[in-house]
């Protein structure tokens, strides 16, 4: 990612919520929530390797289930928040500022943005005050999951001051960099993990997640 600090002003309050995406079956799932994430992402995509089609086991009452969608209608979306008692939505695909707009009566909703070398911040502009946070993820093949960073100097030019998820292959190895980006005054509400920490898609490694938190100064 090569970020230059000097690019970036400081800040002297970092975030610590904690979004872990992906999440596939119970007694992993189970396991995870052990650690007490702010978020825990289920897949409504079936074209994923982590599409979820379960039921979602009981977790405490801190974990938001986040449902992560890629271009599903309203009422698919609805339904998935009734069925699974879902407390944020994550949008993927192109969906509409209106879109968001609707479901932010019920629930937190993200909105997604793919980041290559460089991106048009303009693209927000019609999501302002329709959703309640952006996420940032590497451009890829898939909708998300592609496992390497973008370069998060491009955050640099954020204008808005709506708060964001930061995504894309951040694993343990992405430790020092993460506290870096964090010192600055972007307003970065959580932290997204994901295909960094599998043993395959969808099963996440609870020790190597364990490392990941303690490292980042997350409380356990």
């Amino acid at each position: 990612m090569n970020l230059n600090p000097q690019n970036l002003k400081p800040k002297t309050q970092n975030p610590t919520a904690l979004k872990i995406c992906g999440m596939k079956h119970p007694q992993n799932i189970l396991e995870v929530a052990g650690l007490l994430p702010d978020y825990m992402g289920f897949i409504f995509y079936e074209k994923s390797a982590r599409f979820f089609n379960g039921e979602i086991p009981e977790l405490p009452k801190s974990i938001k289930k986040t449902g992560v969608f890629v271009n599903a209608s309203l009422s698919e979306i609805k339904e998935k928040i009734k069925t699974h008692d879902l407390q944020a939505i994550q949008l993927h695909g192109e969906e509409t500022p209106e879109l968001c707009q609707a479901l932010q009566q019920n629930v937190e909703v993200i909105k997604v943005f793919s980041v290559q070398d460089d991106f048009d911040f303009n693209l927000l502009q019609p999501f302002e005050n329709k959703v309640d946070y952006f996420l940032f993820d590497t451009k890829g093949k898939l909708p998300g999951g592609n496992g390497y960073t973008f370069d998060w100097n491009v955050l640099k030019n954020y204008p808005s001051t709506t708060p964001f998820f930061l995504s894309g292959g951040i694993g343990i190895d992405e430790v020092d960099a993460v506290k870096q980006i964090l010192k600055t005054d972007l307003p970065i509400y959580a932290i997204d993990i994901n295909s960094k920490f599998e043993t395959e898609p969808g099963v996440k490694n609870h020790k190597l997640l364990s490392r990941f938190m303690i490292a980042l100064g997350c409380q356990l």
